[in-house]
């Protein structure tokens, strides 16, 4: 639909006019509609948490009771987990944190938006750690910043190996 094809409908809707409203996943922010009350997604083990929890606050805005139904036809045993998550809470925190726990992260420097990464991710109870390796990396940086010592030689090889994965993309 053309811009002001979608608006004149989105504003029927608001409007009470349609009684239905079937969209793409375009809904998940900035619609404000009070009167949504039911809201059904399809293939809904497709979207991570963090995604469906945007689609579900689109109903329930106004004074009636409102539902989300999600349905899955083909939905994995992970899949089913997840969705069960999602059943169980309305905590924004606690759906991504279990969406990054099950689906992974997918690439920080890449294009997959889930799975594990290659390399390990520290857990966010890890501090400590992660200051640690923060202050060891920055420590290394300023003592040989192209990593040309010999004793960082091997350091080295794994950056390249690691970067050059990347580079390929």
């Amino acid at each position: 639909m053309k811009s002001a094809e979608k608006d004149q409908t989105m504003n029927s809707f608001r409007n009470k006019e349609l009684d239905i409203l079937i969209a793409t996943s375009v809904i998940e922010v900035g619609i404000d509609i009070p009167n949504a009350t039911v809201m059904v997604i399809e293939d809904a083990d497709r979207f991570g948490l963090s995604q469906l929890h945007q689609f579900r606050g689109r109903v329930g805005r106004g004074q009636h009771q409102s539902y989300c139904y999600v349905l899955s036809e083909e939905a994995t045993i992970q899949s089913e987990e997840r969705l069960g998550v999602f059943q169980d809470t309305t905590d924004g925190f606690r759906l991504a944190e279990e969406d990054l726990r099950l689906r992974g992260p997918g690439d920080f420097i890449g294009v997959r938006q889930s799975g594990m990464p290659e390399m390990k991710v520290a857990n966010l109870g890890d501090t400590p750690l992660i200051e640690l390796a923060r202050k060891v990396a920055a420590q290394l940086w300023e003592s040989d910043p192209y990593l040309r010592k010999p004793e960082h030689a091997a350091l080295r090889e794994k950056m390249y190996l690691f970067w050059q994965s990347f580079m390929a993309h």
